[in-house]
């Protein structure tokens, strides 16, 4: 929770707790029904959760803007974020329904008003959003086909509507398909800790 504070120094005192809560939810959901590496569990607050929390540092949005986690496992990055922005909605989504059981039981733990769970493909999900977020789901010129649909005509913040993708490795060839407008940031560029030397946010305008 340190790490947290660290770089989000002004969380209201409902925020901090239901950060604080995930430190205990996630690693007992996680003996039931496996969300996150059994071996990567104590870097929770590092490797997931602040992870998710990056997106939280590219863009600060308006009231009421929507957001789709696109294969959201059990909830990241949208549960940090819909911590992080209560006054946003989010639609949490993915095709492995035990994940989901994750997803829901902790959002409903800690008290989200701002989340929805969808069990399915992204191919079943019609609504649009003003942002999909996603974390290392696919490649993002395999997701950007399937999101399209569901990207809203409307904007309302300060980055046109929207993918935002958490990466890692060497995205090169990758994103040499991309046709898009895009803008590739380091995730070093917001956090000092060694982990986020090979990570990125890719913020691609839809």
């Amino acid at each position: 929770m340190d790490i947290i504070n660290k770089y989000f120094p002004n969380l209201t005192p409902t925020q901090s707790g239901q950060f604080e809560r995930l430190g205990s939810l996630y690693p007992e959901w996680n003996e039931k029904i496996n969300v996150i590496s059994r071996k990567d569990i104590s870097n929770l607050y590092e490797h997931h959760i602040l992870h998710s929390l990056s997106i939280a540092r590219f863009i600060t949005p308006e009231p009421e803007t929507t957001f789709l986690d696109m294969g959201t496992g059990g909830g990241f990055p949208g549960i940090p974020l819909a911590i992080m922005w209560p006054h946003c909605r989010f639609h949490l989504i993915d095709r492995v329904g035990k994940k989901l059981k994750v997803a829901k039981a902790i959002s409903d733990e800690i008290g989200l008003s701002n989340v929805t769970i969808q069990h399915g493909d992204i191919g079943e999900c019609r609504n649009r959003y003003d942002f999909v977020v996603s974390r290392a789901v696919m490649k993002i010129g395999e997701l950007i086909p399937l999101i399209r649909k569901n990207i809203s005509t409307v904007s309302k913040n300060s980055f046109p509507n929207g993918l935002l993708c958490l990466k890692g490795g060497d995205l090169s060839a990758e994103l040499g398909v991309v046709r898009e407008p895009m803008i590739e940031v380091p995730l070093s560029d917001y956090f000092t800790e060694e982990f986020f030397q090979t990570k990125e946010l890719i913020y691609v305008d839809l």
